[in-house]
């Protein structure tokens, strides 16, 4: 893979970035995505923050082989402690990371996020949680996508601030709202999957020799929602 060659999980990503976007990739790696985009014509300015040196390094190298330092600025920081006011950036991108680090980024610096017209995420685990987060900080989803690639399954998640109140389901913060409507062959794929594994996780409860009431009455409650929704 490289800026001319994205993965089919990062072509989703991107193409969930808003024409004419100033974006900051957080969690950058090689540079690739900004790199994609900014070949493209899709975005006026980038960031691409990276918080460990090599992979800042890599990006630094993506970007004057490509000569597009006139455009992308590789930043080695600490999450969005790469963006700065100067940049104007209305769009945070950040793929390949668990829901649960995507929400300690985004929660570590709330002043980063003013404004920000767009988040496009795609936690690789954890998304329940992270859906949680943009609901309890105003940020309504407003498209998804299930990609299947190498062996897994991705969740594109596309969020954007809203002033008007709203609220999740437990049904739609584990599913996520849009993924429900599209029951795509992918969706079904990984919740089949997922049942397996939890029936697995609950055969095991069972057998133990104290066996925790109350985390079996929680799987068994998690293992009906998926039930209900392959249903």
């Amino acid at each position: 893979m490289d800026a001319q060659n994205l993965s089919h999980r990062l072509k989703t990503v991107a193409k969930f970035v808003p024409q004419g976007a100033r974006v900051a990739d957080i969690g950058s790696d090689h540079g690739y995505l900004p790199a994609a985009l900014a070949l493209q014509k899709q975005i006026e300015y980038a960031v691409a923050g990276e918080v460990v040196k090599g992979p800042y390094e890599n990006a630094v190298h993506e970007i004057q082989k490509l000569n597009l330092a006139n455009v992308i600025q590789a930043r080695l920081a600490d999450g969005l402690e790469a963006i700065d006011d100067s940049d104007r950036i209305d769009t945070i991108t950040i793929a390949g990371m668990g829901g649960a680090l995507i929400t300690q980024i985004l929660e570590a610096h709330p002043e980063k996020l003013n404004g920000i017209k767009r988040l496009v995420l795609q936690p690789n685990i954890g998304e329940p949680r992270l859906r949680t987060w943009l609901m309890n900080h105003q940020f309504q989803i407003m498209a998804e996508k299930m990609v299947a690639e190498d062996g897994h399954i991705y969740e594109v998640i596309v969020a954007e601030p809203s002033i008007v109140p709203f609220r999740y389901s437990k049904y739609e913060l584990t599913f996520g709202p849009f993924l429900l409507e599209q029951h795509s062959p992918v969706f079904i794929e990984k919740w089949q999957g997922e049942l397996q594994r939890q029936k697995t996780v609950l055969q095991q409860m069972n057998q133990a020799s104290k066996p925790p009431v109350a985390k079996i009455k929680q799987q068994e409650e998690y293992l009906g929602l998926i039930k209900e929704v392959l249903s």
